[in-house]
């Protein structure tokens, strides 16, 4: 019996020991094929670093304003009797707007004209009674201040009337009108927003460090957005002698012609300003930089060596630093140099090392002033 345990046994030790001896010469094999395995090259498209001349200027952002704009308010209290405008309509400088009802005053003249005719006649008499000396000098004067108070009173009435009718103080584009026909306003209640849409301002600020470069006459644009189309060109005409205590900008002032009325009052924009200088920088597409929290770097094309010391193309990972962009580029202030060939698509799948398969036949066009079909 014990014989026949321990030839059991016997062979349940062999098998297992055939199979562990398998299963070690897979593993083996596995991992030879393992260290012989290289992946493919990964496909990316490139570009040849080159410096070009790129244009300083300073970018920031701005708000339009009028050069001349109010909102109309009423200045003396009454029924709204006729009004001459559109809302949005050009109106010419001392257009009648709104007519507020001036029966009452019209009234007071009349009564005011008759008093100051009957102040006239008397002053008449009194003085021919004066040239014959039949009144005294002092009941002439008398007489003669009558007439000048009677006369003030009606010039008194005629301004009130007068200002019972609301006027364009200057040529522009009225709003929307905030009053009706018939309807009561108070004084100071505001009747239309009337604004001078050419030309306008537009205001930016600038850090106090870089008003140093900014001079008058100095061309500016401004877009309705970063990289967008420019909606005009203008000239700076203003700069504030004095920073913001709160933030040490400098208030800037640029006047743009508007005779499309493509910038409206209000507006935000943004502006940049050409100083009239180049600067050559190395220029590289967006989609080159590699960007992440510890540093943006790229990924540059070489000749490398495997350990067993075959050459083959690869990558380096290149650390950067990054200087302004234009619409589709951006300058690279240093890391790299020119001639070097560096990957423009594909960087999130690469790493230091990696074999690459360089395929510039179909590249996105990357240009500092893109022209969007659709913009």
């Amino acid at each position: 019996m014990n014989k026949r345990m321990f030839q059991m046994l016997a062979v349940v030790v062999a098998f297992i020991a055939i199979i562990a001896f398998v299963k070690f010469q897979q593993i083996q094999t596995a991992i030879a094929a393992g260290k012989g395995f290289s992946p493919p090259p990964e496909p990316v498209t490139t570009v040849v670093a080159k410096p070009e001349g790129w244009a300083d200027a300073l970018d920031a952002v701005g708000s339009v304003a009028p050069v001349r704009g109010v909102t109309l308010s009423a200045d003396l209290p009454g029924v709204v009797e006729r009004i001459s405008f559109e809302s949005g309509s050009s109106v010419r400088a001392g257009q009648t707007l709104v007519q507020l009802d001036a029966r009452q005053e019209r009234a007071q003249l009349a009564s005011a004209e008759a008093r100051r005719d009957l102040a006239k006649t008397n002053l008449t008499r009194s003085q021919a009674l004066l040239e014959r000396q039949l009144v005294a000098q002092s009941e002439y004067d008398q007489v003669a201040a009558l007439f000048r108070q009677a006369e003030a009173q009606v010039n008194e009435v005629k301004a009130a009337i007068d200002r019972k009718v609301i006027r364009a103080p200057f040529a522009g584009v009225t709003g929307i009108r905030q009053v009706n026909l018939g309807q009561y306003v108070s004084s100071g209640d505001p009747i239309v927003p009337l604004q001078s849409l050419d030309p306008v301002y537009v205001d930016f600020a600038v850090p106090q460090q870089q008003v140093a470069s900014l001079r008058t006459g100095l061309s500016v644009s401004v877009a309705a957005d970063s990289g967008a189309r420019p909606l005009g060109t203008g000239r700076i005409t203003a700069i504030n002698p004095v920073a913001d205590d709160a933030t040490r900008n400098v208030r800037v002032q640029a006047t743009f012609s508007n005779s499309h009325r493509r910038l409206r009052p209000g507006q935000y924009v943004s502006v940049r300003v050409d100083l009239g200088s180049r600067t050559r920088v190395v220029a590289l597409p967006t989609t080159a930089i590699n960007y992440a929290p510890y540093g943006n770097s790229v990924f540059i094309v070489e000749q490398l060596k495997s350990p067993d010391g075959k050459a083959y193309k690869g990558v380096r990972q290149q650390f950067v630093k990054l200087g302004g962009a234009r619409g589709d580029l951006v300058a690279i202030l240093g890391g790299i140099e020119a001639g070097q060939e560096i990957v423009t698509s594909g960087v999130f799948k690469l790493r230091t090392g990696a074999a690459v398969k360089v395929d510039n036949a179909v590249k996105l066009p990357a240009s500092s002033a893109p022209k969007p079909e659709d913009s």
